[in-house]
């Protein structure tokens, strides 16, 4: 394994050691057109003045939600319309998650970046097809794997020829209905060459902790993306919403979308602390 140096392109930016700080960001479901068009242009124009790269993110069917009950979104044709038409009517690259083989060769035809879901990341069908369309991947890490793990992960994908791979840091089981996030990760999973990015809003979630759906902790979304950045993380993840705690999904952990903007002028500060010349320690 070897230390990420090229980082992954993506439209007219990088991802990567060195790089600006990339954003991707966006509700955790599309449960409202012009709601999601909203968030859309309202992260499209914070990230722009902020000149950082910046990747819309909305899932069109969460297949992995707590319950039966529990809304899934307008499903993949509907779901990839609206994504399709936020990526051509904002001109910023789009992200979402696929959960079965049949599910790929639609999204590829829309998405920028395709999303293997922390629950799949061992799916080796999934992650291969995924791969082999050639888009970048961004694959969560499970929250049952070690971060040397997905060194496997990553391989499923090069194997096909792809080297354009992300992998998203969030959290580790703590026992029932908790995560933990263990920060050495991020330097571990850096050594496969790809670039890290933290999941700041699922990494606070509480899987099935209110019973029929999940919990979370947004107040410690923000510390904990400090604290990525700062071990060098290449990116955040957040889901964000303009009133969480009315969303459809993930409201617990979603991050309110004014609070978005003071919260990415602290991490662009870490990061730039970081371009500078790194401490060499004896051993």
């Amino acid at each position: 394994m070897s230390q990420q140096t090229v980082g992954v392109g993506i439209g007219d930016f990088r991802v990567g050691a060195r790089q600006p700080l990339l954003l991707i960001a966006g509700p955790c479901v599309i449960e409202d057109v012009d709601i999601t068009f909203h968030i859309a242009e309202y992260l499209r124009d914070l990230t722009a003045g902020m000149d950082l790269p910046f990747i819309f993110k909305a899932s069109y069917d969460k297949a992995n939600r707590t319950s039966i009950r529990s809304f899934r979104g307008p499903g993949p044709e509907e779901g990839l319309s609206v994504l399709g038409e936020i990526r051509q009517r904002f001109g910023i690259p789009v992200i979402s998650d696929v959960h079965s083989v049949a599910q790929v060769a639609p999204a590829a035809e829309v998405l920028d970046v395709i999303q293997i879901p922390a629950f799949l990341c061992r799916q080796t069908d999934l992650i291969v097809e995924t791969a082999r369309t050639g888009r970048p991947v961004n694959i969560k890490k499970g929250q049952f794997l070690a971060p040397w793990d997905m060194a496997n992960v990553v391989a499923k994908a090069e194997s096909v020829g792809n080297r354009r791979i992300l992998i998203t840091e969030r959290g580790a089981m703590f026992g029932y209905n908790n995560l933990v996030v263990d920060f050495r990760g991020i330097a571990i999973m850096q050594q496969t060459g790809c670039p890290v990015i933290f999941d700041a809003t699922h990494s606070i979630q509480l899987p099935g902790g209110a019973g029929s759906s999940s919990g979370g902790q947004r107040e410690f979304a923000a510390p904990l993306a400090r604290a990525a950045v700062a071990a060098g993380a290449d990116g955040v993840f957040m889901e964000v919403h303009p009133d969480p705690d009315r969303a459809l999904c993930d409201g617990p952990n979603s991050l309110r979308l004014d609070d978005v903007g003071p919260l990415l002028a602290q991490l662009t500060a870490i990061r730039k602390l970081l371009h500078r010349e790194e401490p060499t320690f004896g051993s």
